[in-house]
């Protein structure tokens, strides 16, 4: 360990100051720092608190229910990453869609959906696309290469999400954010350091556990400066302007719009959706989806969890009768979910 780190752990285990609570953002984040041990490094007096970063874990119920009309009702093929085959919708999830009749193919990227339409032009095939600004290149790239290809029975189900509404909507749940650096390298710096006027602060970070906790003292240490700030702790990845093509390819594809977030409700122009150039790879409008109310389980707290007012041990299903093996919830569900890290590695912290 070099004298910079130990320093930084120093700062970290021996914190006695005032309360600090701070949102890890990003899923990968809150596994990380569970698998890792950081937890037990804590002092009381700091508190994480794990947010809504996790892209399966905030699609509601409505979504997978769209899903399940399309691949039932108009016999579409569905592609999808692993992760969503099992999140509970209103009455049924995609795998037991499946036992009924349903055709739904995992995929690992979004190229592999648009190449399983290619090879398979008798199908209606529509892949759910679904995360941040990490995820929405790869499926913007699928839909203009199965435009060029001239493919017509390719569409996405897009429940695509943009992370600065969200930072603003939970900015009272926390005094600090750590940014999730994936989303930070496609996206840029712009928007942490311009919330910083909105009094918001935060560092952006990697995923070891050097990196996790040289951001941790670094919360620690501007924060009894006693002013808004933010950090770029992750300078090796993540640059002021981003990823410009990336976001050219979104920006020339993409438009934005209202959205819901799982215990979010909707956030206004925090969505993205297809633009009328690329209309007909729309799957809402080219197979005319119906409104879908979605109605999850009333006594899953995942909606709570995701919004830092309680953490999964205090869900009464958690560990009873939501587990990996039969989840209840998508934060059980998910690999990037709270209470699959809780659950994982242990909540007594």
């Amino acid at each position: 360990m070099n004298e910079q780190l130990k320093k930084a752990r120093a700062l970290v285990t021996g914190y006695q100051g005032r309360p600090l609570r701070i949102m890890e953002v990003c899923g990968t984040h809150t596994h990380e720092i569970f698998r890792l041990g950081i937890r037990q490094l804590l002092p009381e007096s700091i508190a994480l608190i794990s947010g809504p970063g996790c892209p399966v874990c905030v699609t509601p119920t409505a979504y997978i229910d769209e899903a399940i009309w399309l691949a039932l009702e108009k016999q579409v093929t569905i592609c999808t990453f692993g992760d969503l085959v099992r999140v509970p919708g209103s009455k049924k999830n995609l795998a037991e869609a499946r036992s009924e009749g349903a055709n739904v193919q995992v995929v690992y990227t979004q190229l592999d959906a648009e190449k399983y339409a290619a090879a398979h032009p008798d199908e209606e095939v529509a892949f759910l696309s679904v995360g941040f600004e990490t995820t929405t290149p790869g499926a913007c790239l699928a839909v203009k290469r199965a435009k060029e290809a001239g493919l017509t029975n390719f569409s996405l189900l897009t429940a695509n999400k943009t992370m600065p509404a969200a930072y603003l909507a939970m900015a009272g749940s926390c005094d600090a954010y750590l940014y999730p650096g994936h989303v930070c390298a496609i996206a840029g710096t712009g928007v942490p350091e311009s919330l910083v006027e909105k009094g918001i602060s935060g560092v952006v970070t990697g995923f070891t556990a050097s990196e996790i906790i040289t951001a941790l003292a670094v919360i620690i240490k501007k924060s009894q400066e006693g002013k808004p700030f933010f950090v770029n702790a992750y300078p090796r990845v993540v640059k002021r302007e981003g990823s410009p093509s990336a976001q050219q390819l979104v920006a020339s594809m993409m438009e934005d719009c209202d959205t819901e977030w799982r215990g979010l409700g909707v956030i206004p122009r925090s969505g993205q959706q297809l633009n009328a150039a690329y209309a007909a790879f729309d799957a809402r409008k080219k197979y005319q989806i119906p409104p879908q109310a979605g109605k999850p389980n009333p006594a899953c707290r995942c909606g709570d969890i995701l919004r830092g007012a309680c953490t999964p041990p205090d869900c009464p299903l958690f560990g009873k009768v939501c587990t990996p093996e039969k989840p209840v919830g998508a934060c059980m569900v998910s690999h990037e979910g709270a209470c699959s890290a809780w659950y994982q590695y242990g909540g007594n912290f």
